[in-house]
């Protein structure tokens, strides 16, 4: 069913129990209490291992450290698709890539999907978005109409910019364009403490996304101050980035970490703000990004995404709601497609039967062991950085990765005993059993999407898209709008 059908029958109510199916624990909440507000903060590009809590000896993060100390932290969250617009559609739908088309950058998001904030308001929510949102296809500086926002009705927004210190913005149906002051993040944080100021005595709960451009290069634009915290020559890179990359990664990583940092305070003011307004009680806060960096990694030069090792595809992920949940680390992987199903139940919302991914809030409350499981990730078409790169298809377990490319088994890493991931196990004797063990994991995740990993080409040729000599669908100013098209069956 469309989202056209799902929301003109979710307001008359009809035919509730055939258009969604009941969160297992959807009806666990009190029916006394409140809904929970949402808080999601969404970083561009930050990697899991890029903070103080994960261990990195380099970052200072001392409120994520903080807020992963209350937090359910899920160690092993995926980005299923690990560059930007793919993530941020997987995200608000809870599908896959696969089934809504979107699995290359600067993609016109179609407004028949049905989407996080639609849901949200149908269940008396009020929503914003202040930031990035990467999902327009129409350009990335144009104004973004109403028709187009999926359900958002605060809009602080541009499709994306990477200019953080000149960074534009529209305001609501005023298409003037508007600059934040200074540093972007810095002034988008203030907007979001107002709205939660403003939305503190409400009645209604609200659904606040807070999507910041950093630490996404172009890294030497971070605060200068910040930049002074981490001199090159000090940097501890990770043993998995060969020489011939280190002074190069050394550079990059300077302005990188002094982006972590400043949006490490953003988040401290963001949640001092929820204490300050008495809502941090009610309030499920979450902090993650849509995909890592690779930052000489492997050697794969600074400001690389979309491979298929960790430093691309796990991302940080902390979820804090004081009311339900149990805090503790978890082992067990957290997809993209995971989290709407997830957050819906959390918020007693029941959950749409076009959600793919699984509900994980028994997880966060303490209800469910903690048992592993395999997450799916992917690159369907790679482009944008990855020029001529493989496409593939992988699975993360809590400590395998196993990645196949068009070509056969690629990648296999045990990543308790190898955590850099530099003893590729595939082909290896000793492990032939894990190795088809995994093999059927991804088989059975490939046969529930109805994926059936066929070459980039193929599946532009099926959808429709016209790309450039990067293998990238074209943003540049004049060119054309793309959206998925109906596949031929």
């Amino acid at each position: 069913m469309d989202r056209r059908r799902f929301l003109q029958h979710a307001a008359t109510g009809f035919a509730v129990g055939q258009l969604l199916r009941i969160a297992p624990r959807a009806c666990a909440a009190t029916p006394a209490r409140r809904k929970p507000n949402i808080v999601y903060v969404l970083t561009d590009q930050w990697r899991a291992q890029a903070t103080g809590y994960a261990g990195d000896p380099n970052v200072k993060t001392p409120q994520l450290d903080s807020l992963a100390s209350q937090s359910v932290n899920f160690k092993n969250a995926v980005s299923v698709c690990p560059v930007c617009t793919p993530y941020r559609a997987s995200l608000l739908t809870g599908r896959y890539p696969l089934s809504t088309g979107m699995f290359m950058n600067d993609l016109y998001f179609p407004s028949e999907e049905l989407c996080m904030a639609e849901i949200y308001k149908k269940a008396g929510y009020d929503t914003g978005y202040i930031g990035k949102w990467h999902l327009d296809g129409h350009g990335r500086d144009s104004y973004i109409p109403k028709e187009r926002r999926q359900g958002f009705d605060h809009w602080q927004v541009l499709e994306c910019t990477h200019s953080y210190n000149k960074s534009h913005y529209y305001d609501g149906e005023d298409k003037a364009k508007r600059t934040w002051k200074g540093y972007d993040a810095y002034a988008q944080t203030k907007e979001a403490q107002k709205y939660i100021r403003d939305h503190a005595k409400s009645q209604k709960p609200f659904l606040l996304m807070i999507s910041y451009g950093g630490p996404h290069f172009p890294h030497h634009t971070a605060p200068k101050e910040l930049q002074a915290l981490y001199p090159p020559q000090s940097i501890a890179l990770r043993p998995n980035v060969p020489d011939n990359m280190k002074k190069q990664a050394r550079k990059e990583a300077q302005g990188y970490y002094a982006h972590c940092t400043a949006l490490d305070r953003c988040v401290g003011d963001l949640l001092a703000t929820l204490q300050t307004s008495g809502l941090s009680e009610d309030t499920i806060f979450v902090f993650t990004s849509d995909h890592g960096e690779m930052l000489g990694s492997q050697g794969h030069r600074p400001c690389g995404k979309q491979r298929p090792w960790d430093e691309s595809v796990c991302v940080p992920f902390l979820l804090r709601y004081p009311a339900t949940q149990k805090k503790r680390t978890l082992k067990a992987p957290i997809n993209t497609p995971d989290i709407l199903p997830t957050l819906l139940s959390l918020s007693g919302i029941r959950i749409p039967d076009l959600v793919e991914g699984a509900d994980l809030s028994g997880l966060i409350t303490g209800k469910d062991p903690d048992t592993d499981r395999a997450a799916l990730f992917m690159a369907v078409h790679p482009f944008a950085g990855y020029h001529r790169g493989k496409a593939f298809r992988g699975i993360r377990t809590s400590r395998y990765t196993y990645v196949r490319s068009l070509d056969g088994p690629w990648l296999l890493y045990d990543n308790q005993s190898d955590p850099y991931q530099r003893k590729n196990l595939v082909g290896v004797a000793a492990h032939a059993e894990l190795q088809k063990k995994l093999e059927r994991q991804l088989q059975a995740k490939l046969a529930k999407t109805k994926d059936a990993f066929a070459s980039p080409e193929q599946y532009r040729k099926e959808w429709g898209y016209t790309v450039d000599s990067r293998d990238a669908i074209p943003y540049r100013k004049g060119a054309k709008m793309q959206t998925p098209r109906k596949r031929a069956k």
